[in-house]
């Protein structure tokens, strides 16, 4: 998916794993499909899942999990992935990796779910703890921790890129209404980052764990309401929407959001991931039959 990454394959795994954590070698090995763009996954035996950066904008991901992700858990009402074990390049292998308990579910959506309007209450329920969780000085950086105006230039140039693909006038129009909401002004709060398909699992029918916190930072709580486009339908839409008591300038800034991050990535992934350009188109038709 891209020209510089890093090819990772069970062999490479497996020696990683005999050096650095000699007690689980020898456990089955099984490549994990999906949809994800920065890591690639390997089931390790029946309980571990080893998870390795395939590229070096996501390297420091893995520390930036271990260290927080064990402080979080305990405020949030889901699962979130446990690091076991960090490890360092080795093996011709350039980055740090780490292996994680394995989290029982499937990806969460309005197809695996026994009620969407379930699921939009419970995902409300864990952004509104993640946003309690006392905010400290030393909290990590993450690439949506900007404005909508930061991002511009780049979703300006991602619906050029995206000719052919989509009708440009009423994506321009609808991005370009997203600038004329006002700005965040309260403190900056906890936030995923990237709540989508593929980062939220489902167990039992019911929303059961958020994985891939690469994107945790602080930042405009707008950021982390992309689901309602990405994930939800329009009637869950709107409960979402309800459970976290949103004022019209928040919910305006997080379908800008919604509409920036799919754009950036449509016409990167368009030939290398179908099932994320999917999502991105359904993502994009969401946000403008909803209009600004």
């Amino acid at each position: 998916m891209h020209a510089d990454e890093v090819t990772v394959d069970a062999t490479l795994v497996s020696r990683l794993i005999a050096a650095q954590c000699a007690p689980w070698t020898g456990r089955p090995l099984t490549r994990i499909r999906h949809a994800g763009t920065d890591n690639a996954m390997f089931r390790l035996g029946d309980d571990l899942v080893v998870r390795l950066p395939r590229i070096g904008w996501a390297a420091d991901d893995v520390h930036k999990e271990a260290t927080w992700l064990p402080r979080l858990a305990p405020h949030l009402p889901l699962h979130v992935p446990e690091p076991l074990f960090v490890g360092v390049p080795g093996e011709g292998y350039p980055f740090p990796w780490a292996v994680y308990r394995w989290l029982e579910g499937v990806d969460a959506g309005l197809d695996t779910v026994r009620d969407g309007h379930e699921l939009a209450r419970e995902l409300a329920g864990f952004i509104m703890a993640l946003r309690r969780v006392p905010r400290p000085p030393d909290a990590p950086h993450g690439s949506r921790n900007g404005t909508l105006h930061d991002r511009d230039r780049g979703t300006r140039a991602a619906i050029a890129d995206c000719a052919g693909l989509l009708d440009p006038a009423p994506v321009l129009a609808a991005w370009e209404a997203a600038l004329t909401v006002p700005a965040w002004a309260g403190d900056h709060m906890w936030i995923h980052g990237d709540l989508k398909p593929g980062n939220l699992l489902a167990h039992g029918g019911r929303l059961s764990a958020v994985i891939d916190w690469g994107g945790l930072t602080l930042g405009d709580p707008a950021v982390d309401l992309q689901p309602a486009w990405n994930l939800l339908d329009a009637p869950s839409r709107q409960s979402f929407r309800a459970a976290l008591e949103l004022d019209d300038a928040t919910w305006a800034r997080g379908r800008g959001w919604a509409l920036s991050v799919s754009l950036v990535a449509l016409p990167y992934y368009v030939h290398t991931n179908p099932e994320l350009a999917a999502i991105c188109r359904a993502t994009i038709r969401a946000v403008l039959d909803e209009g600004f």
